[in-house]
């Protein structure tokens, strides 16, 4: 999608591999892990780990109501756990601005809403 600001040396943004591999639980569940694991940071933000949705249970997840702008990275939708109340633990750019497609097909876990986001080496 166009538009949106541009990352800048106000406000920079990259993107780079992982290159760990990344698990996601929450009770006894694994909700994510992947090789393919991508690290984005964003200003003087803390680093977000954006997981490919293939490498995801999406089958655990269920999407919720809530929609957030950023004005760098496009629309955010965002999902909840299935089984486990109605808090939002992930989010995911479905149509990203140009300069953030890398991040298309990718979501994002919430540290402190999930038991936890490991990364060991491959």
């Amino acid at each position: 999608m166009q538009g949106g600001k541009q990352p800048n040396p106000d406000h920079p943004i990259t993107v780079e591999p992982a290159l760990e591999r990344v698990t996601v639980r929450i009770d006894d569940i694994i909700l994510a892990e992947s090789t393919d694991a991508l690290i984005l940071r964003e200003a003087s933000l803390p680093p977000v780990i954006y997981i490919p949705r293939n490498d995801v249970a999406m089958q655990e997840l269920r999407a919720s109501e809530t929609l957030t702008h950023c004005p760098f990275k496009g629309d955010a939708s965002y999902f909840s756990a299935r089984h486990g109340g109605t808090k939002d633990i992930a989010w995911s750019y479905e149509d990203p601005f140009d300069p953030m497609l890398i991040i298309k097909d990718h979501l994002a876990f919430y540290p402190d809403r999930v038991d936890s986001i490991e990364s060991t080496p491959c």
